[in-house]
């Protein structure tokens, strides 16, 4: 156990891990040396930020908590401190059974932490986080919490109402983030479409999103989760104005079904969905839409599951993910329906979808060779550089692998001419 380290792990998505990098510059400035998702924890303090969204995301979290626990019983940890979204969710049960956890904060009341150390909060370093993406690249989370309340989701049990970050400070951040290196920036939130709404019951998101365009440095900006819903049409002529404004959006559609949307509680039937999306790539030129799905929602037929089929096969988006629908406590699902769909056929209809955008996917960056594109370096491995195109975000998307013909720099952009493609991966030289 070192004295005067704290270990830090985070767990689920990335606004977890904006929230554990505030928390980390904090600490740092209280002097404690900091070490994030430590492949060996040895700490004086280990802090678990936790995620509580699915069933999966949670058995992860009490797992990592149940094996810091005997760490802790060996002596090669001190003190075990467990936050976020499980904590603020599940808080009186999981003080009855894990003894072993020394302190637990919520998902907001983590700045109590630094006080029960007998260290200062200090707001001079509101804006300021402890980046642990690559220097070049950051997570920007513009609001917090939900107003949706979608049948199946408990994000507005853990978060709350929709919070947003003032445009100033937001910007005040991004300015930031620039000074230190930082040239892409991906903006995050439960649902960007609501930003602004609770501030001057205005969406303000294009107003945003073109201010932050303005900013000196800043070379990308990619926006995750937007809502279908009263989505902010702006939002696209901004998009089709600015250079630097990826031309990529993340919108979770979740299905097409109008029996499965209304029992969603989605607040959008399929035509209004076929709507946006004809309207999207109509106004921003090769657009690529990344989204999540969902199978086996009770009451999910093999009718509707093959509608969902049909849906993504005419609509070819360029990235997609899905997942299988688990009941999850206090949800409006979970009160009001039957999980009448058989986990074996959830499973079977999610391979089914997955295999057909293997082949979506496939297309797409086949689309792509022949082509020369901009590419942000991210890494160098022992026989290629790594790196991303304005079209794939980090961790979830796409690489390109750039050969080894000339001497390429991380944090910077290259020019690629892309030779080869994969479902998952593009291959390519520096021009």
């Amino acid at each position: 156990m070192r004295r005067g380290k704290i270990d830090v792990i985070s767990l689920g998505c990335s606004k977890n891990l904006v929230d554990s990098e505030h928390l980390m510059r904090q600490l740092l400035a209280a002097g404690y040396k900091i070490e994030h998702n430590p492949s060996r924890a040895n700490g004086e303090i280990v802090v678990v930020n936790t995620c509580g969204f699915i069933a999966d995301a949670q058995a992860e979290s009490i797992d990592t908590i149940l094996q810091l626990g005997e760490a802790k019983r060996q002596g090669r940890i001190g003190k075990l401190v467990v936050m976020g979204c499980l904590a603020e969710r599940f808080m009186a049960d999981l003080i009855k059974e894990l003894p072993e956890v020394d302190h637990f904060y919520g998902k907001f009341n983590w700045p109590q932490l630094l006080a029960d150390l007998g260290k200062p909060y200090r707001d001079d370093l509101a804006a300021e986080r402890y980046l642990t993406t690559p220097p070049h690249y950051a997570y920007l989370k513009i609001s917090e919490g939900c107003n949706r309340h979608c049948a199946f989701c408990a994000i507005p049990l853990i978060t709350g109402r929709h919070k947003s970050v003032p445009q100033e400070q937001v910007l005040h951040e991004v300015r930031h983030l620039v000074d230190k290196g930082v040239k892409e920036f991906n903006v995050i939130a439960q649902d960007l479409s609501s930003y602004g709404l609770d501030l001057n019951r205005q969406q303000q998101l294009p107003e945003l999103i073109d201010r932050m365009a303005r900013i000196d440095g800043v070379e990308w900006i990619r926006l995750h989760y937007a809502y279908p819903a009263q989505f902010p049409m702006e939002l696209l002529d901004v998009m089709a104005r600015h250079d630097n404004v990826c031309h990529y959006l993340d919108i979770a559609l979740q299905h097409i079904s109008d029996k499965v949307l209304t029992a969603m509680l989605r607040h959008i039937d399929r035509e209004g969905t076929l709507r946006l999306l004809e309207a999207m790539r109509q106004a921003v030129p090769n657009l690529h839409v990344r989204t999540t799905l969902m199978v086996g929602f009770p009451g999910e037929g093999e009718e509707e599951f093959n509608e969902l089929m049909q849906f993504v096969r005419e609509a070819r988006f360029e990235r997609m993910g899905a997942f299988a629908y688990s009941e999850e406590q206090g949800t409006y699902a979970a009160q009001h329906y039957r999980d009448d769909v058989d986990q074996q056929v959830k499973e079977e209809r999610l391979q089914r979808l997955m295999k057909l955008q293997e082949d979506i996917s496939l297309d797409t960056q086949l689309d792509k060779v022949g082509r020369t594109l901009r590419v942000m370096v991210d890494r160098e491995e022992d026989d290629y550089y790594v790196g991303r195109t304005e079209w794939d975000s980090p961790e979830v998307d796409p690489e390109v692998l750039i050969e080894k013909s000339a001497t390429l720099t991380p944090g910077t952009f290259a020019q690629v001419h892309i030779e080869q493609a994969l479902p998952f991966e593009l291959i390519g030289k520096p021009v």
